[in-house]
């Protein structure tokens, strides 16, 4: 089969995690017997420079025709980098948050899963972390608080910043089914996560997914207040299966989920609209500071890339392949720099490699 693939490398360290994603999903093609052609779009910063916005239309429909779209990282340093003396609008970021709507990418997938061979990276107590912990985040990403009517003006004398929180039921209706959908290939269970003693916008979505729960016996229920799923997450991870929440929510504890696995490097994101297509991303940012080092952690964008085969091409044999050669070269002791605990660095059955050498391995390992 023949693939195209949108390819955003984007900003600081992208360019480098997105090559060896591509060298991984060559590898698959010449094992698998399939055939990837790549076509780059630019966003973000590297868009700014080049056309003087974040996102342009022609971009778009480079997206549009892709039959789904590879992303690194986009961004800079918020304190230093001309980006970010530009308005808002023309803001890297919001190049992103364009092209999520312009594409519709309501239901964004993040997997927080502990390596066995990375328990030592995990900062949780041992008696916390247990036989382990595997959770699906299943954020919505096109409404709430970051797609909102804004404003930033003077009242009464007094500067006033007023951002909108809308859901309507629909929204929060397609965004639940995804989860329990997701849910029924898991351990049927999903954490539905708002702030209901609050929020009106809560309410409505919990009264939402409640009504979505009848079209699924066989899956368990439990609504959890945001501030609460905060602590739970670091006091016992382990009883999350799926947790659905709005998307501000969700974009904290996603982040707060990935420093649980040890490492934001190791996790993989999915961003999938009503069809097949999806944008699959790694869930860290651009990390400018390390940004042509040669040691940023590549396995986050090599492990969207195996998300992008299983969901967008209905590839699960080649993503499970991708999946066991990251396992395999863990449980073979390499290691980039930051799944790398101080205490291991002089054991010898533990090798720190850079970005290059850990995408050459994994590559080397599917079969």
């Amino acid at each position: 089969m023949n693939y195209k693939v949108g390819v955003i490398s984007g900003d600081g360290i992208g360019p480098e995690v997105v090559r060896e994603a591509k060298n991984v999903l060559d590898k698959v093609g010449n094992v698998f017997g399939h055939k990837f052609s790549y076509e780059e779009i630019l966003l973000g910063g590297v868009s700014i420079d080049a056309t003087g916005v974040p996102l342009t239309d022609e971009a778009i429909a480079q997206a549009k025709s892709s039959d789904a779209v590879l992303m690194g990282s986009i961004g800079g340093n918020t304190s230093t980098s001309p980006w970010y003396k530009l308005p808002p609008e023309l803001r890297p970021e919001a190049g992103l948050l364009k092209l999520r709507k312009s594409l519709n990418l309501f239901a964004n997938l993040r997997p927080a899963y502990l390596y066995e061979e990375l328990k030592a990276a995990c900062p949780l107590r041992d008696d916390i972390i247990g036989d382990g912990f595997d959770m699906m985040i299943m954020r919505e990403l096109t409404g709430g608080l970051y797609f909102g009517e804004r404003t930033t003006e003077e009242r009464n004398g007094v500067m006033t910043a007023v951002d909108t929180l809308t859901y309507t039921e629909d929204e929060i209706r397609r965004i639940a089914k995804r989860g329990f959908d997701i849910a029924l290939k898991r351990r049927k269970k999903v954490t539905s996560v708002d702030k209901a003693n609050v929020l009106d916008s809560s309410r409505l979505w919990r009264k939402v997914v409640e009504e979505v729960a009848q079209d699924y016996p066989e899956v368990i229920l439990e609504h959890m207040l945001v501030d609460n799923c905060a602590m739970q997450l670091v006091k016992d991870p382990k009883q999350f299966d799926v947790i659905l929440t709005e998307n501000m929510f969700g974009d904290i504890l996603s982040d707060e989920a990935s420093m649980v696995t040890g490492s934001i490097g190791m996790l993989s994101s999915a961003s999938l609209n009503d069809t097949k297509f999806g944008l699959y991303e790694p869930s860290g940012g651009s990390a400018p500071d390390i940004a042509g080092k040669g040691i940023a952690n590549p396995i986050a964008t090599i492990l969207s890339a195996a998300m992008m085969l299983r969901y967008s091409f209905d590839l699960d044999k080649e993503a499970d392949a991708v999946e066991h050669a990251v396992k395999q070269v863990l449980k073979e002791g390499y290691r980039t720099i930051d799944i790398m605990p101080q205490e291991e660095v002089k054991k010898a059955e533990v090798k720190q490699v850079g970005t290059v050498e850990m995408g050459k391995l994994i590559a080397e390992r599917i079969k």
